[in-house]
């Protein structure tokens, strides 16, 4: 029997919800490579963070997976975009689009 929280929820149905992606090169490189074209295109510091994430989409616009980046800059708010599409197929152009939107 699995056990309940105090709220009622399964800690074992939650482990699975937020199971870590077994490592990928391609994934951490195109990580890497997304938070590369948005640090160049908001010129930002070596105070400022960059985090590139992927999850599953299932909205059919988005071809089954979409990105998210969040922007932590210094004495600001964190900054959210959304990629309607995967990791691997984000461009500087969608880059730029995303942060003339945000702003």
């Amino acid at each position: 029997m699995a056990r309940r929280g105090p709220i009622g929820h399964c800690p074992d149905a939650m482990a699975l919800l937020f199971r870590r992606q077994p490592d990928d090169p391609a994934r951490a490189d195109n990580s890497r490579r997304v938070a590369a074209l948005i640090r160049e295109k908001l010129a930002l510091g070596e105070d400022d963070a960059v985090t590139v994430s992927e999850i599953a989409c299932g909205d059919p616009a988005c071809g089954g997976a979409e990105t998210f980046a969040l922007v932590m800059r210094a004495g600001r708010k964190t900054e959210a975009v959304k990629f309607m599409k995967p990791m691997a197929s984000v461009t500087d152009e969608d880059v730029a689009a995303a942060f003339a939107a945000a702003t």
